[in-house]
C-alpha cells in the first residue's frame, strides 16, 4: 500500500515538472524566435537553456516511470515477501516436529510420520502403514493424545487421526 502512495506521488510530481518545463520550453523557443538567433551571446545563453530542458524532459520521464512501476508493478514484492514468510513457518514447523520426534519412543516416532505423511488417516490405514498391531497402536495413539500431540475423530466405525503439531 505504501508503494501505491509513492507511486501517486512520483506520478504527481512529475506532471507538475513536466508542465514547469513544457512552459519554461516555450518561453526559450518565443524568446529563440524573437531575437533571430543567429551566432550571438544571448544565442547561446538560451541554447544552453534549452540543453537543460531536455535534461529535465529525462528527469521527468525517469520520475513518471518509477511512478507508474510503483502504482501498478511492484506487487511482486509483497508476494516474494509472504511465499518468504510461508517458507520460514513452514521450516520451523519442521524443525519443531524433529525436535518432537526425538523425545519419542520408535513406535510413536513410526506413527506421527505416518500420520504427518497423511493428515486424517483412519487408523486401519494406520494400522497396515506402521506393521502394528491393533493393540499396540491403540496404546501408542492414546499416549501421543495424552501428550497432546494428536487428536482422533469419529469416522464411521473407525477413527481418523491427526496432527497437533
Amino acid at each position: 500500500m505504501e508503494n501505491k502512495r509513492l507511486g501517486i506521488l512520483f506520478l504527481i510530481f512529475s506532471m507538475v515538472f513536466m508542465l514547469f518545463l513544457f512552459y519554461f520550453s516555450m518561453g526559450m523557443n518565443k524568446k529563440s524566435n524573437a531575437l533571430g538567433c543567429y551566432v550571438n551571446q544571448e544565442c547561446a545563453t538560451i541554447s544552453s537553456f534549452l540543453s537543460a530542458t531536455n535534461v529535465g524532459f529525462g528527469f521527468f520521464g525517469f520520475m513518471f516511470g518509477l511512478g507508474f512501476y510503483l502504482l501498478f508493478f511492484n506487487k511482486t514484492e509483497n508476494r516474494i515477501l509472504e511465499r518468504l514468510e510461508e517458507e520460514k513457518n513452514k521450516k520451523i514447523g519442521e524443525e519443531r516436529f524433529e525436535i518432537i520426534l526425538k523425545a519419542l519412543d520408535p513406535y510413536e516416532q513410526k506413527v506421527l510420520k505416518a500420520v504427518k505423511e497423511q493428515e486424517g488417516i483412519t487408523q486401519n490405514t494406520l494400522r497396515l502403514r506402521t506393521d502394528m498391531s491393533k493393540a499396540k497402536l491403540s496404546y501408542v495413539l492414546q499416549e501421543l493424545e495424552k501428550r497432546n500431540l494428536i487428536k482422533r475423530i469419529q469416522k464411521g466405525k473407525t477413527l481418523e487421526v491427526w496432527l497437533r503439531i
